[in-house]
């Protein structure tokens, strides 16, 4: 048998590893985004509630502060329950981009370029470097999908306050950004948005590995989903409080009217909406929605791991 012909009956995730692992881990993402959507949507709908930026300028009546469960009750009571699940689709198509970039360079920085070696405890500090780095590069690409998912996440509120609607679709929503701000405008706010994905990556990936070479290495513990479901748990935390700063900023840039150049007419930068959010609201408003983002990662990083996991010893390949 020919090298080429040998290569053709390999297994697809070893004829294309990276590719496979690029899908297997965007499959168990859309699967954990569907499941907890809810809980994305009121964390985005507390961080811009009562915004110091927004009263200053005098947009739009004052609405009165709710927590997590009035804000979940109010938007199935108000708005209808499906719109618990508004701007799902750019979530997914968002993380199908993001989760599958994110693991896929993760894995290669861990394995290629950092020196893993299988059995050995990894540095902390180069599981540090390679979570935040997968992290920044994957929400890069995906940038203009979570642009999309945060805008058409208010779009029911904006009903409720009795402003027009912005979008009609998904579809319609990326292409009005596109002939509004240009190619530049799909990526509006992507500073913030990388900062965050570094911070919850740093957590995320980070946590996960670490505690989980932790607990093969040190412990009775084998590679199974009780060893996954431990791990997943710790990551789901330890991202909720890096990254909930960032991404109370991210969800207000993103979501500030623009004016035809683009620009944005709330906040001149991340540094800004920092700044006057500290100022106008103090320091735990930086923390608006860490309930419901803490409760949305946890089930997150357990449904995401889990089948992430599963999938991969499925189809023959390597535990993560």
């Amino acid at each position: 048998m020919s090298p080429a012909e040998e290569e053709r009956s390999l297994p697809l995730p070893e004829r294309w590893p990276r590719a496979s692992k690029f899908a297997l881990s965007a499959c168990a993402a859309a699967v954990a985004e569907l499941v907890t959507f809810p809980l994305d949507l009121t964390k985005t709908r507390l961080q811009v509630q009562g915004e110091a930026a927004v009263r200053r300028g005098g947009a739009g009546p004052a609405v009165p502060h709710r927590g997590m469960l009035r804000t979940a009750a109010g938007i199935a009571q108000e708005e209808g329950v499906r719109k618990l699940w508004q701007g799902a689709t750019p979530a997914v198509y968002r993380h199908i981009v993001y989760t599958g970039v994110r693991m896929v360079t993760y894995e290669h920085l861990r394995d290629s370029v950092l020196g893993r070696t299988e059995g050995e405890s990894f540095p902390l500090w180069k599981a540090v470097v390679g979570g935040i780095s997968a992290g920044a590069i994957g929400q890069f690409f995906a940038s203009p999908t979570d642009l999309v998912k945060v805008q058409m996440q208010m779009e029911g509120k904006r009903k409720l306050e009795g402003k027009p609607l912005r979008f009609r679709g998904v579809h319609h929503a990326f292409l009005k950004i596109l002939s509004e701000g240009g190619v530049r405008g799909l990526w509006a706010g992507w500073v913030p948005n990388v900062q965050r994905a570094a911070l919850v990556n740093m957590g995320d990936l980070t946590t996960y590995d670490t505690v989980k070479q932790f607990l093969l290495l040190n412990t009775a513990l084998v590679d199974n989903s009780v060893t996954h479901s431990i791990s997943s748990a710790c990551s789901g935390l330890v991202a909720a409080v890096l990254g909930t700063p960032a991404d109370v900023v991210k969800t207000r840039i993103m979501n500030q009217p623009r004016d035809k150049q683009g620009r944005g007419l709330l906040y001149k930068s991340s540094m800004d909406c920092l700044i006057q959010t500290v100022q106008g609201e103090g320091f735990m408003s930086l923390y608006k929605g860490f309930t419901p983002t803490w409760m949305r990662m946890a089930p997150w990083s357990l449904v995401f791991w889990l089948t992430y996991e599963q999938i991969r010893r499925l189809c023959g390949v390597t535990s993560f």
